[in-house]
């Protein structure tokens, strides 16, 4: 079986092809497409491969664009970070969808389904997919993360996280009771998911939610250290460029 993985997320997709070929060690992946536009530019020019796995956010665009630019006639197999309002669209259209962070069990499910319908596999009614996306008053944030620790999944509140950082090319969150897990989103990512009005990026390397940051001290360079709960090994630092953006944020 031949196919390609549309994801943005470098570690999220070298993981899902990690998956596959443990399903099937014959499994091949052509292709690993971050965008929409080098999604377009593959499929323009390949062979179309026998399943798409495919992220619904990219670094460009909805990933529904890649159906209005091409004539993508095989199926497609979903990856999303959100849970709730997306599932109940993809049920609606009879539409496969894997929620990450992806699971082995779940992705052998997808795939058996696939298999069993490979001949009837329904395409998704993508103008009623983009009109549900595109027609939120509000924008839809993460309630929730699914965290892999060995070999559980654990479910947790974004409520109860107090900030993010990256670490030697990995991505943790620590929650207030001061446990740090990784998760498979970059910060780039999570910024994205995550309601602003709670969760600010101040670097590269944190994105600090408000309940966490307990006080902002003067820094060099027009920089800023915080006080963070739990307390963290790095130094928290507010970028100079980020600063004044954060104390209105932080005064709001």
């Amino acid at each position: 079986m031949k196919t390609i993985i549309i994801e943005d997320e470098n570690l999220t997709a070298r993981r899902l092809e990690g998956m596959l070929k443990k399903y099937d060690p014959t499994m091949l992946v052509l292709a690993i497409l971050p965008s929409v536009e080098e999604a377009v530019e593959w499929l323009s020019s390949n062979p179309e491969p026998d399943l798409v796995f495919m992220d619904i956010h990219l670094e460009d665009d909805l990933a529904f664009r890649i159906f209005e630019r091409t004539r993508l006639q095989v199926p497609v197999i979903f990856t999303t970070a959100y849970d709730e309002y997306m599932i109940q669209a993809f049920k609606v259209n009879s539409i496969d969808y894997l929620l990450k962070p992806i699971s082995y069990g779940e992705l052998a499910q997808a795939l058996e389904k696939f298999k069993s319908l490979k001949s009837r596999f329904a395409q998704p009614n993508i103008e009623a997919l983009v009109q549900l996306i595109g027609g939120q008053k509000e924008p839809q944030y993460k309630s929730r993360f699914m965290v892999t620790v060995g070999s559980r999944i654990r479910s947790i509140e974004t409520a109860d996280i107090a900030y993010f950082f990256s670490e030697d090319k990995m991505t943790y969150l620590v929650t207030k009771e001061g446990q740090h897990l990784p998760i498979d989103f970059s910060l780039d990512k999570l910024t994205t998911l995550l309601d602003p009005a709670f969760f600010f990026r101040i670097s590269r390397q944190f994105l600090v939610s408000f309940r966490a940051v307990q006080a902002a001290h003067a820094y060099f360079k027009g920089k800023l250290k915080l006080d963070v709960l739990p307390k963290s090994k790095l130094e928290v630092l507010v970028s100079g460029d980020r600063a004044t953006a954060f104390k209105e944020w932080l005064g709001r």
